[in-house]
Order: C-alpha cells, then sequence, then structure tokens
C-alpha cells in the first residue's frame, strides 16, 4: 500500500511539473545516455537554467537536439 501511495505521489509531481512547464530531468538523463552517449549531461541546475531560456528568454537559443 505505501509503494503505491509513493508511486502515485512521484506521477502527481511530474504531472505539475509538466502542467507549468518544467520538464523532468531523470527523462533528460535517460535520452542523453541512450542518444548521445559521447555527449556531457547537463547538471541539474544547467538543464533547469536551459529550458527556462528556451521556454522564456532564448528565442532562437535552443540547444540540443530535440
Amino acid at each position: 500500500m505505501f509503494d503505491e501511495i509513493v508511486k502515485a505521489g512521484r506521477y502527481l509531481g511530474q504531472s505539475m511539473r509538466l502542467m507549468v512547464g518544467l520538464p523532468e530531468y531523470d527523462t533528460y538523463v535517460a535520452h542523453c545516455e541512450a542518444n548521445h552517449p559521447d555527449q556531457p549531461v547537463m547538471s541539474y541546475e544547467e538543464f533547469f537554467k536551459e529550458r527556462q531560456e528556451a521556454r522564456y528568454g532564448g528565442a532562437g537559443k535552443r540547444g540540443g537536439c530535440c
């Protein structure tokens, strides 16, 4: 029962982050490891800043492959 509550909490947190436009760092890391193993992975802080700039202030400055 406890495991189900924890799992539901994770899904709720993920859904709320996606609703406000915050992508998942873990998803980014998994994507990079699977598709770009030869390239360095951004730290969480770098990832968060890059995503904010891409969404709010980085018109035309989008980096990465996706």
